[in-house]
This record gives C-alpha cells, structure tokens and sequence, in this order.
C-alpha cells in the first residue's frame, strides 16, 4: 500500500505552463516552511485575519509546517481543505488553498494563497489561482469560486479582477484591536470562462478522490 491508497486525494496533481500544484510530502513542506521563514510580504502590510506572519522566522515555519497537515488530516467529505504548494522548476515557491464547506450542494469553494517574497511580481499568483479555478470549475463542477482580500491588498485585488471575479461585499474583521474592511469576490462559472487565459492539466481526479471531497464519485460537471 502507498499514501495515495489511503490518502487519494494526495494523487491531484494540478499543471500549468510553468507550475505544479501538489498536497505536500515531508520534504514539501520543510521548503514551504522555508520559504514562510523567509518573508511573504511587506512587513508594512499585515494581508492575514490572523497575524501569523509576525512570529520569529522558525516559528513561522513551524506553523507553516503545523497548519498544512492539520488542514489536510482534519478534511472530511462535508468539509475539506486542499492546501497545495506550488512549485516552479521543482521548487516550491508557495501555497495556494482551496477550501469547501458541504460542497455537493452549495456548488462553491474558497481559496487563499501566499508566495515567498522572492517570487512576488512574477505573474505565480495570477497562474496558481487559474490552476485550482480549472480544478475547481472543470474538475468539481463549481457554480462560484470566492475570495477575499483586505483593502489595500492590490496585487491580490488584481488577481481577483484579471481572472474575471466581481467584488461581492464586505466584511469587517478585527486587526490588532483595529477594524479593517475584508473585501469578498464572486466569481461564477461564466466569467471563469470568459477570462481563462492559463492551459490548465489536471490529474487524478478519480472516483475515490471524488468521494473523499464529498461528491459521492461524480462530479456534475
């Protein structure tokens, strides 16, 4: 027996021109973690509901390590949690989720991402989250895929909107005893096509995956 027998969900492999998307191994998430200890963003601008980033370097990493397996061991059917690291040339360079919560009906998941700041400005973000849209539409049968962002966080903004998602609200979140505006995005399936620009491969989304994220082996598609 393998990992994949008892973890299927560990076969998705998601392609793109120039990444992979992938559940991590062990040694996936120590450079992940390395790349958390590194930096992933402006220290002026804190992009997290949960200000995790302003650890010490190790313990970044611990928790970069920590938070992506507990992610994956406490996924269930009815709530699930696929958080990728993303890989360019066989390293990995970030991590990109995507979550649901009772998917088989609601037809929706979320994602959510970060990249080590040595990769920022090289278009990543806007290809790994074109990566799990194809996953999420062509794969999942997704009527809407949804995002957040802080004001003020323009390169995420601008992902939402170069990839066709349409500002859908806000809410207020609580930041260092501060208030900051949470700005969600919507996007529906007809706009996901009209702006999918990425060639997108995406492997091993057979029946056993498809029960494990709540789809009972068939994706409605």
């Amino acid at each position: 027996m393998t990992l994949t027998d008892y973890l299927p969900i560990y076969r998705i492999r998601l392609r793109t021109e120039r990444l992979e998307l992938r559940l991590p191994d062990l040694d996936d998430l120590v450079a992940l973690a390395d790349q958390a200890a590194a930096g992933i963003h402006d220290p002026g601008f804190m992009p997290f509901v949960v200000p995790w980033t302003e650890a010490e370097p190790t313990e970044r990493g611990r928790a970069t390590i920590t938070w992506q397996m507990r992610a994956i061991v406490t996924s269930t059917p009815e709530q699930w949690a696929l958080p990728f690291v993303v890989l360019v040339d066989g390293q990995v360079v970030g991590m990109q989720e995507v979550t649901a919560k009772d998917f088989k009906v609601k037809r929706e998941a979320s994602t959510g991402s970060w990249l080590g700041l040595a990769h920022h400005g090289k278009g990543i973000g806007t290809e790994m989250r074109a990566a799990v849209l194809d996953f999420i539409f062509a794969g999942l049968g997704a009527d809407y895929a949804l995002s957040a962002s802080f004001d003020g966080n323009g390169p995420s903004e601008g992902v939402s909107r170069k990839l066709g998602y349409k500002a859908d609200g806000i809410e207020h979140q609580v930041l260092r005893d501060e208030r900051r505006i949470d700005r969600r995005w919507r996007l529906n399936r007809e706009d996901w096509e009209a702006h999918r620009n990425h060639e997108v491969v995406v492997e091993g989304l057979d029946a056993e995956v498809l029960a494990m994220l709540g789809l009972g082996g068939d994706a409605e598609k």
